[in-house]
């Protein structure tokens, strides 16, 4: 936690003038009980009616001084407040970019949002919070207590003797809750979790009737979170009884002791009073500080669960060499183990690919085709061997350049918020209007865009959920071809388009002026038939490379897929015609 304070610089002032405000209403109000002894010592018996109206009308001025001083207190605890968690949000985000999809993988999403969204909102309740409270209730505590040795020796010694035992409570509790507040934010991320991934599959929940079984399993991690919750709640509840045992039984023996003091005539009547009043200003002030501390356990434990995502590093050194020609591809020898998975998911695999080329990659679920195409533009790093763009090492060159000059499509769809248009002048914030059409042209989209009423313009809502699975697909392929890659990769990115579409799309991407090496990640042999290089994957290793020909005379498993997929030949002829 104490190394996110580096995002306070720049409200120095403000940190200082907010407490520096409370301080100052703290001990106007300090001032109050005093006056008050006045009033009933000097105005009352002797009834000098100008002099009660004369307290009355300072103690009036002294509460409208304070009221502005709260007031100015406030804003600048709220300007600064405001302005760290928006930095430290802003910060997180920027830290979260820069971690490889490794850590990305361990972390996990759900724990991401609640960093960003529940801890950074405590930390900014806490910061709030403690630069109101955090110097001004321990002030006018011990400031009572010093007022009251003004007054008398002897009575005093009950409020020394009350806020050492309060002490004792407030931060045996705090020490307990720290660690219980750090629980309870763990297990908020795994409801976070589950209500992310229940929202996401919706769907396919009420299409299997499993409302009710995941209902339960909610119920369970909510039961959870709140048995934890309830734990906290417990050992904080205990802090306000305990401190108003302490302070009313000083209550009791300061109006005892008291009592006696005056009839011996070492004391005034409004003297007690007085004591009586600073004995209350400091039950009123360690209340606000109890639940002050609980706030700041919190936020603390918060803190220090956001510094846990910022002390992260990423697993990948960055690159500085700038890429010459992107267009050649090439494995030597690489294999990828994904960090806590039980085996390798590629071993071994060499090829290379010259500019222009087409690749098509395929095999069974889980073979490693995704993976493989991953390494390409570096979202993994190979655990063996080496992946060459242009004859250069990856891992050697600018993270920036590499991504420029390498186009993903993924396998799931995924537009912005915004408009079509917005979304693909991501590929190319420049790109001219022709630019656009040409793309949505290969893309086979034209038709996407104009069946809007907007066209370009028409609004895409948040994942694109009001366009359709193949309309989504087209429009992201289009978004890299905006780009103008290098190298693209279509990771199954045609998977929801027919295929006549499908052979479409590929045909026109043949055709372009500036073809790039394109990667063909598919399901389907009829997506791969007319590649110059198809890789057949099996289980992480390569069990093929070569043409369709070849491959359908010598590789087994590629003849087992395409035999599973084309059952008679007259419907592989008219596939490969069409192709």
């Amino acid at each position: 936690m104490k190394k996110l304070f580096v995002y306070l610089k720049g409200y120095g002032r403000e940190c200082v003038l907010g407490p520096l405000f409370k301080l100052l209403e703290a001990s106007f109000e300090l001032i109050i009980p005093l006056l008050v002894a006045s009033i009933i010592d000097r105005g009352i018996l002797d009834s000098d009616t100008g002099h009660i109206v004369r307290m009355v009308l300072l103690m009036a001025l002294l509460g409208l001084i304070g009221l502005a001083c709260a007031v100015t207190a406030q804003y600048f605890a709220a300007k600064t407040a405001i302005g760290f968690s928006s930095r430290l949000r802003h910060a997180l985000m920027a830290h979260i970019q820069t971690l490889s999809y490794t850590e990305l993988d361990t972390i996990g999403s759900s724990t991401l949002i609640t960093r960003m969204t529940s801890d950074v909102n405590q930390v900014q309740s806490g910061t709030n919070m403690g630069l109101r409270l955090l110097l001004r209730s321990p002030f006018v505590v011990f400031g009572a207590m010093v007022m009251a040795f003004t007054i008398d020796f002897d009575c005093a010694l009950i409020f020394a003797g009350v806020i050492a035992v309060l002490c004792v409570i407030v931060f045996a509790i705090m020490l307990v809750t720290i660690p219980m507040n750090k629980r309870v934010q763990g297990q908020l991320d795994s409801v976070t979790s589950a209500t992310r991934e229940n929202l996401g599959g919706v769907r396919v929940l009420r299409a299997f009737c499993k409302e009710e079984a995941e209902a339960r399993k909610f119920e369970q991690r909510n039961r959870i979170l709140v048995k934890l919750q309830l734990a906290v709640g417990r050992v904080t509840a205990a802090m306000n009884p305990l401190t108003y045992v302490a302070v009313n039984a000083a209550v009791i023996l300061l109006i005892h002791a008291g009592a006696i003091r005056v009839d011996a005539g070492s004391l005034t009547q409004g003297e007690v009073v007085a004591l009586y009043n600073y004995m209350s200003q400091i039950l009123v002030e360690l209340v606000k500080m109890a639940s002050l501390i609980i706030l700041l356990t919190k936020a603390w434990a918060c803190g220090d669960r956001i510094q846990g995502i910022l002390s992260i590093s990423s697993s990948q050194r960055a690159g500085t060499e700038a890429i010459d020609k992107a267009g050649s591809v090439s494995f030597e020898d690489v294999s990828l183990h994904y960090k806590g998975a039980g085996a390798e998911s590629l071993e071994h695999v060499s090829f290379s690919v010259r500019p222009g080329q087409t690749v098509g990659v395929i095999g069974g679920t889980g073979c490693g085709k995704t993976s493989l195409v991953n390494l390409i533009p570096r979202f993994y790093d190979a655990t063996e061997g080496r992946v060459l763009i242009g004859g250069m090492d990856v891992r050697r060159i600018d993270e920036q350049q590499l991504r420029k000059a390498v186009a993903v499509v993924p396998q799931k769809a995924v537009l912005f918020k915004g408009t079509i248009r917005s979304n693909l002048l991501w590929g190319n914030e420049s790109a001219t209007e022709e630019e656009l059409h040409e793309a949505l042209s290969i893309a086979q989209a034209l038709d996407v865009v104009s069946s809007k009423a907007l066209h370009l313009d028409e609004p895409v809502e948040q994942g694109g959920r009001n366009f359709s699975g193949g309309q989504r697909q087209r429009l992201t392929i289009a978004r890299a071809l905006v780009k103008k890659p290098q190298v693209l990769i279509l990771d199954d990115s045609a998977s929801a388009l027919d295929y006549a579409t499908d052979a479409s799309l590929r045909r026109a991407i043949r055709m372009m002026d500036h073809r790039p090496t394109t990667f063909i990640v598919s399901q389907r042999a009829s997506s791969v038939l007319h590649a110059d290089l198809i890789i057949v994957l099996d289980d992480g290793h390569v069990a093929g490379m070569g043409t369709h020909e070849e491959l359908l005379a010598a590789c087994p498993v590629y003849q087992e897929i395409y035999a599973s997929q084309f059952d008679a030949p007259e419907k592989a002829k008219e596939v490969s015609a069409n192709g």
